[in-house]
């Protein structure tokens, strides 16, 4: 069986994107995206921006994207906004590495994670209409899942349902020769019954499953298929010409100016399409699940799109504000997350909704920044890159970004070096595991490469390819317990098995 990487997974992150825990604000953000791609951020880029600071902000911005992609950071398209103006907009790369056909501002990709804005969004517009209620349980549309008591639309919404992972539940039980849909995702949670992972709205959890049920209960409520209800409720009076939900593997068709996601195989030394490896073919039998990804888009389109969310050309003002209220759970605390959107208040760019999208082949970003009515859009169709999203905000706002600390490693010796081998678990399915190789620490995460690590002390240890540390914690006795993960101002915990 070959281990799922939790692709799809990734949201909100107001810090740095990178190579070692990938993207989000917050722990659990970090932990769902551990396994989305590898990244690769070094202070190169930083320096470019303090040494080209004289110049016009666009003119950083621009220098800094040339920069990343001569060094092959980047590959992909970028668009940026002020009040609906494009102030920026350039393509980095190629759409097609067998043609060798390039990006254009009108090249169409998959959106990964960032389509849950559209699921939640044809939700709402459904509760308008009264077709559904946000508070049914969700076995009212759903008969199948009458064994999941309590969870509800709105629990899907906020990924506060605690309904277990359905790439894993596929990935152990279903017939990989064949193409899965929805509904055979229903069936199998239908027929075996997966623990949840906690009481409804106990907490948030990040949750694809909970999207791809959201889409099977558009489907229900409207009596269209999921992807002709976006098309007819958004797509179209958008005037979202180039977006579509597309299941190319399931129902392939003749897509014109397509950018086709590519994976690094290590092994081929170039990159191929995720179909063509082991690791992520998942590509091909997930293909026909819908809802937590597989909508397609521009980036010219998607500002149409984050222009009509100013507006209540889709809903009424109060829905559309509830679209961008955060969660309360049971103990009274809020969470980072609305309905598809991640929100956060942050203090040097005012109210923030974004997401992040990952899927073999594809990273995305979505940066809208409300308060002050400026858009990033970031499409990038390969894997192995990384997403300066940091960067380009502080540039936008005439920031100038520090650079990371410079950090000296020291030669440990043999026994301490062995002390530290082990396996550090962050969550279930999520393990960090450090090696010893001829003298040379690694660690690694769950679904990624190993990566060379550093000491500074023998309770302190660092990687080079990104600015990510790891604190070393021990009892009364001396014996390591536990670590942290430290990265971009989060802290992890993760405990030695």
């Amino acid at each position: 069986m070959v281990a799922i990487q939790h692709y799809h997974l990734p949201i909100n992150p107001p810090r740095e994107i990178c190579c070692f825990c990938p993207y989000f604000v917050g722990s659990h953000y970090i932990l769902q995206t551990i396994t989305n791609m590898k990244l690769t951020t070094t202070a190169a880029f930083l320096l470019i921006t303090l040494l080209s600071f004289g110049q016009d902000r666009v003119h950083r911005i621009d220098s800094l994207l040339h920069a990343l992609y001569a060094k092959k950071k980047i590959n992909g398209n970028f668009l940026i906004a002020e009040k609906g103006k494009v102030i920026y907009s350039h393509s980095f790369g190629l759409a097609n590495e067998a043609t060798k056909d390039t990006l254009n501002a009108n090249s169409i990709f998959e959106l990964a994670s960032c389509s849950k804005q559209f699921t939640a969004m044809a939700i709402m517009m459904l509760k308008e209409k009264g077709k559904l209620d946000l508070d049914n349980p969700i076995s009212q549309y759903i008969p199948e899942l009458s064994y999941y008591k309590g969870v509800t639309v709105r629990n899907l919404l906020n990924h506060t349902g605690g309904l277990p992972d359905y790439m894993e539940l596929m990935d152990s039980l279903f017939d990989k020769t064949r193409i899965a849909t929805n509904k055979d995702m229903i069936a199998l949670f239908g027929k075996h019954h997966p623990k949840p992972l906690f009481e409804p709205n106990t907490k948030y959890e990040y949750s694809n499953t909970g999207y791809a049920l959201l889409a099977s209960i558009i489907e229900k409520a409207s009596g269209l298929s999921y992807a002709d209800y976006l098309a007819k409720s958004i797509f179209r009076p958008l005037q979202m010409t180039s977006s579509f939900v597309y299941t190319r593997r399931l129902s392939p068709r003749k897509v014109d100016n397509y950018a086709y996601g590519y994976v690094y195989s290590d092994s081929l030394k170039k990159y191929v399409l995720p179909d063509d490896l082991k690791e992520t073919s998942m590509v091909v039998w997930l293909d026909g699940i819908v809802g937590d990804g597989c909508v397609n888009s521009t980036v010219n389109d998607l500002l149409k799109w984050d222009r009509a969310l100013y507006t209540n050309t889709l809903l009424s003002a109060a829905g559309m504000k509830q679209v961008f209220e955060t969660a309360t759970i049971k103990d009274g605390s809020r969470t980072d997350y609305g309905f598809g959107w991640a929100i956060e208040n942050n203090a040097d760019f005012g109210k923030l909704t974004s997401h992040s999208g990952g899927w073999p082949g594809y990273l995305t970003y979505i940066d809208r920044h409300v308060d002050n009515d400026r858009t990033i859009i970031i499409l990038q169709n390969h894997e192995a890159v990384t997403v300066p999203i940091k960067t380009i905000r502080n540039l936008l706002y005439n920031k100038v970004m520090p650079l990371p600390k410079q950090r000296t490693a020291i030669t440990l010796t043999t026994a301490q070096l062995e002390e530290l081998v082990g396996t550090y678990t962050i969550q279930e399915g999520m393990d960090l595991n450090i090696s010893l190789n001829k003298e040379q620490l690694f660690v690694q995460l769950t679904g990624q490469d190993p990566l060379p690590l550093f000491a500074e002390s023998s309770s302190a240890l660092f990687l080079k390819v990104v600015d990510a540390q790891l604190q070393v914690e021990r009892d009364g006795k001396g014996m390591i317990t536990h670590l942290f993960l430290l990265q971009n101002g989060n802290k992890i915990k993760a405990v030695r098995k």
